[in-house]
């Protein structure tokens, strides 16, 4: 980490053991990943609550590369809470989701779902159980009875709109759609 670890207790003394254990929650986000920039946990104490203890809030803010990572777990009625390490567990577990997410969306692991294009049935064999999509900028591409869904390839009519996903690759007969997904005709672009 590039900057120390700033800890503050609100409304409470400062504990020699909480911050301890809040240091080594850091240390061990830290080790998870490597290019944490600087980091804030504020631990605030709550009034007291007329049938229940003291309940801690605790609020973690990391700066990472292109992020501001904030967790605050303050949920205002949570039993568990009246346990000052509890509320610092589900804090930093709750930061090390965040940081697991943002590891993802930087390593491009987050799926991206494929665009799906429009057109329509411009002809259909039924009997062969295969037809041919045109798309909106005038090219077919063919269809298997396999790659309708919903109510499936016999409900399909010349005519009717569809949205498709073609498929990597050329098949035999050129580009191929691997899913098919019927409109209806009540939503025909123009």
């Amino acid at each position: 980490m590039q900057l120390p670890v700033q800890i503050t207790f609100r409304n409470m003394d400062p504990s020699p053991a909480v911050e301890a254990h809040i240091r080594e929650r850091v240390d061990a986000l830290d080790r998870f990943f490597g290019r944490i920039m600087a980091c804030h946990v504020v631990v605030e104490a709550s009034g007291r609550h007329q049938h229940r203890g003291r309940l801690y809030h605790v609020r973690v803010d990391l700066t990472v590369p292109g992020r501001e990572i904030v967790v605050n777990r303050d949920p205002p009625e949570h039993h568990a809470h009246e346990d000052i390490l509890v509320a610092v567990r589900d804090a930093f577990d709750a930061t090390r989701r965040q940081i697991e997410d943002h590891a993802r969306h930087a390593r491009g692991d987050i799926k991206a779902h494929e665009a799906q294009s429009h057109g329509h049935i411009a002809r259909l064999f039924k009997a062969e159980g295969y037809g041919f999509i045109q798309s909106s900028e005038g090219d077919e591409v063919y269809m298997h009875r396999n790659a309708v869904t919903g109510d499936g390839f016999d409900a399909l009519s010349e005519g009717d709109e569809v949205r498709y996903v073609v498929h990597e690759g050329e098949g035999e007969k050129g580009p191929q759609a691997s899913t098919v997904v019927a409109v209806g005709k009540h939503h025909l672009a123009p």
